[in-house]
């Protein structure tokens, strides 16, 4: 996960300077999370549109972004989620993507830029197409106390109302350690509790919550809309990251809720596959298969 951090911060730095730019149950008390309701039997309905989070074919995006982007689409997909643009111009960038006849609606960029570039990041964004920034890391320092959790929410809802005044949203989106306990309320429960609706969204991460103990439905339940983008991927009895189809989260009873979670984007993603496109292209044929 480090390497995920560390990854967006060099690839998104060099391109910023590059560009000059059933009734829904509540919380308990305690904050945590009530019973989802069950998924609807006979279904029928199944994903029109599906993407990928373009960090799981990261060596080649360094390679080559085109000829990357024009592989992805080969498969099928057409959505991508950007973690970097390995030095190339936004309008550079969609280029790329119109050729491909893919979109970008979202984006991975570090917390210092959400910060402290807000200008050139807008540019940016509005030039790719991009909807969503998305922060997919935060310091442990950020989170691993009451206080530090109240502060990041209140940096969160700063950027959020910064990138809303520009037209843009922002999403955070979690790895397991946001499902620790820290006060009466795990932090996943303080930030979604304390970050303004209006203001903050949730990307989350199918794989994370479930190997870090969470409930995807109960948090779909009780913060309906707040989840526009999720990440598809599956986990293995073992608690191993597999792909998608080849574990055992039940994504047909999860897509099931997706009206009412606010779900627009599904971007397929594995942290570190053998052959990254081999388990991209076995995904979205588990996808394009899955009926909910």
């Amino acid at each position: 996960m480090n390497d995920r951090r560390n990854f967006l911060r060099t690839v998104s730095a060099v391109t910023v300077a590059a560009a000059g730019w059933p009734a829904l149950p509540a919380c308990t008390p305690s904050g945590e999370l009530d019973r989802a309701p069950e998924a609807p039997a006979n279904p029928t309905d199944r994903l029109e549109r599906i993407g990928v989070q373009l960090y799981t074919v990261r060596a080649a995006m360094r390679d080559d972004v085109g000829a990357t982007l024009a592989r992805v689409a080969d498969i099928g997909y057409q959505e991508v989620e950007f973690a970097g643009y390995f030095d190339h111009k936004p309008a550079d960038i969609r280029r790329m993507l119109d050729d491909n006849d893919l979109t970008a609606p979202a984006a991975h960029v570090p917390l210092e830029q959400l910060e402290g570039q807000t200008t050139e990041l807008v540019d940016l964004a509005k030039t790719i197409g991009h909807e969503y920034l998305i922060l997919a890391w935060l310091a442990q320092t950020d989170w691993n106390s009451v206080a530090a959790l109240q502060r990041t929410a209140d940096r969160f809802n700063r950027i959020g109302e910064a990138l809303n005044a520009a037209g843009l949203k922002f999403a955070y989106h979690n790895h397991d350690f946001e499902f620790a306990t820290v006060g009466s309320r795990t932090v996943y429960s303080t930030l979604l509790a304390e970050c303004d609706p209006a203001l903050v969204q949730f990307e989350m991460d199918l794989f994370w919550i479930t190997k870090g103990g969470g409930d995807p439905m109960a948090a779909f339940a009780a913060h309906p809309g707040r989840f526009p983008c999720v990440h598809v991927k599956d986990m293995a009895a073992d608690g191993a990251m597999v792909d998608v189809g080849a574990g055992e989260i039940d994504f047909a009873k999860l897509f099931a809720q997706r009206e009412s979670a606010g779900v627009h984007h599904f971007f397929v993603e594995h942290d570190a596959p053998e052959d990254p496109f081999a388990s991209i292209t076995a995904s979205h044929a588990a996808l394009r298969s899955l009926r909910f």
